[in-house]
């Protein structure tokens, strides 16, 4: 006696559970966006992973809704279509999982991540075109500031945008599109962010007079003492400068600190005599520019053109070449990288 079997089709099980699954994924994804537009994002390496599983699982969505269609399923059933289908969040998860692994690689070569240099980088940066400050609200509040001004090109642009990923504010075009700003004003992100000094000290007097300032203003929050003591911000300067924070030598997170500061104060000059150079300056701070000529190994003499101004220019070719192979590990990354690009062509064919 034969038995008959009864064959169950599969597919339309299979079709409408994909059709049904479609409702409760789809208030995900538009939930998750709508966390995102609400909240005051900071383009992180996390935040930059949350947004590309966002977009995988959305294409993995979509190829679902494919499949939600009962002709096109059978067309697709038991097929690589399917395979690929039910991979997009594995595939999610391998990339990150390799990215980690470069990552914790290249921290056991001491090498630093790109999050770090930009922090390194950002203070440099501050140090040469930054400002802290304090500002008042019509004797009513107190208001905190942030800001590095830049001329607006598009590379001054894009490494301000940059930073913002990394660090927070917002970047703007100002005064009739000829300026490029950093800007944060929210006292809250302010104080997240000055963290940073923590880690990697600010290096120029001037700064540090800012920056102890600021935090005193924080912490009192009077509008009264701010009046009272504005005009004495800088009273410590000579105090800072004497101090000398290089005295006990370069710190770690000085290589990249110095390409913000080059950046921001670095000059690359090419003339028609060939007698090109590389010159950098400071105000005040005599210790800093000296610590940059040792640490290039230059030969020159420091120059004192005015009363506070400290300058060191840079011709001489082997010392020239250690100035470029310091940005070949510790890159510039603004309107300064062009400079140093076309620099670099000429002193090539030299």
């Amino acid at each position: 006696m034969k038995i008959k079997k009864k064959l169950v089709d599969t597919r339309a099980y299979f079709t409408a559970a994909t059709m049904v699954i479609a409702v409760p994924t789809g208030i995900k994804i538009f939930s998750w966006l709508a966390t995102a537009y609400g909240g005051s994002l900071r383009y992180t390496t996390p935040m930059l992973y949350v947004l590309g599983f966002i977009a995988l699982f959305t294409i993995g969505g979509l190829t679902g809704v494919v499949l939600a269609n009962a002709s096109m399923d059978i067309a697709f059933h038991d097929t690589l279509f399917i395979v690929n289908y039910n991979m997009v969040s594995l595939t999610t998860s391998i990339s990150i999982e390799t990215k980690d692994n470069k990552e914790t690689k290249d921290n056991k070569d001491n090498k630093i991540s790109d999050e770090e240099y930009i922090k390194m980088f950002w203070v440099g940066l501050m140090e040469g075109v930054g400002s802290i400050q304090v500002n008042h609200r019509r004797k009513q509040s107190l208001q905190f500031r942030l800001v590095i001004k830049l001329s607006n090109l598009p590379s001054n642009y894009n490494m301000l945008v940059k930073i913002a990923t990394v660090i927070g504010g917002s970047v703007r075009i100002i005064g009739r599109n000829k300026d490029v700003i950093w800007v944060v004003n929210k006292k809250e992100t302010i104080q997240e962010i000055i963290k940073i000094f923590n880690s990697y000290p600010l290096l120029t007097s001037n700064k540090i007079c800012q920056l102890e300032f600021l935090k005193k203003c924080l912490l009192e929050n009077s509008v009264e003492n701010y009046l009272a003591t504005r005009n004495n911000k800088y009273n410590n300067q000579d105090y800072n400068i004497n101090s000398n924070p290089l005295k006990s030598g370069i710190p770690d997170y000085f290589k990249a600190w110095l390409s913000g500061f080059i950046e921001s104060e670095g000059c690359f000059s090419i003339r028609k005599n060939n007698n090109d150079s590389f010159s950098i300056g400071q105000n005040d701070d005599l210790y800093l520019i000296y610590a940059i000529k040792q640490f290039f190994g230059a030969l020159n003499e420091v120059r004192n053109p005015s009363h506070n101004f400290y300058s060191i220019e840079i011709y001489r070719k082997e010392t020239l070449k250690n100035i470029i192979n310091h940005f070949n590990n510790y890159p510039l990354l603004g309107e300064k990288a062009e400079s140093l690009k076309k620099f670099n062509t000429k002193f090539k064919l030299k």
